[in-house]
């Protein structure tokens, strides 16, 4: 395996992960629900393409083996190997397809993007930082050296 499909299969895991606890097992039905993509645009909607495309490149077994991988993982979102054989469906696809191995890399983020995302009263959001303080009364000394 190259690390290229590694590292994409890598990136695209939470991605996966998203679009099966919102649509579970019908993430691979033919029909889309164009309310729902709307609703669910970000995260959820880019790994439901990631597993249509997957799904539309493999033959008939192939996509039996993708669709047991989504359905495991549907029935508990926390089962760390189903969310891994799923992973691995996908792998193999990317393994025997460098067009569709193109294909999903085009729908993630590039390398080193950083999405950060932050609510609430004094919360902090920051990809890199030396001091950081929200609380009230706060006293920040140096580093002795």
């Amino acid at each position: 395996m190259s690390p290229e499909i590694g590292h994409l299969v890598e990136q695209a895991g939470p991605y996966v992960s998203a679009a099966v606890s919102v649509y579970g097992a019908a993430v691979l039905s033919r029909a889309e629900d164009a309310a729902l993509d709307a609703a669910v645009e970000g995260t959820a909607g880019v790994g439901r393409r990631i597993l249509e495309l997957v799904w539309r490149q493999r033959d008939e077994r192939s996509r039996a083996a993708l669709e047991s991988a989504v359905d495991e993982a549907a029935e508990d979102p926390d089962d760390s190997d189903a969310a891994a054989a799923l992973r691995q469906q996908i792998k193999r696809a990317l393994r025997e397809d460098a067009e569709l191995t193109r294909e999903v890399a085009g729908l993630l983020p590039a390398t080193g993007t950083v999405t950060v995302n932050v609510s609430g009263t004094r919360a902090i959001g920051a990809q890199h930082i030396g001091v950081a303080s929200s609380g009230d009364h706060a006293t920040v000394h140096p580093p002795q050296q």
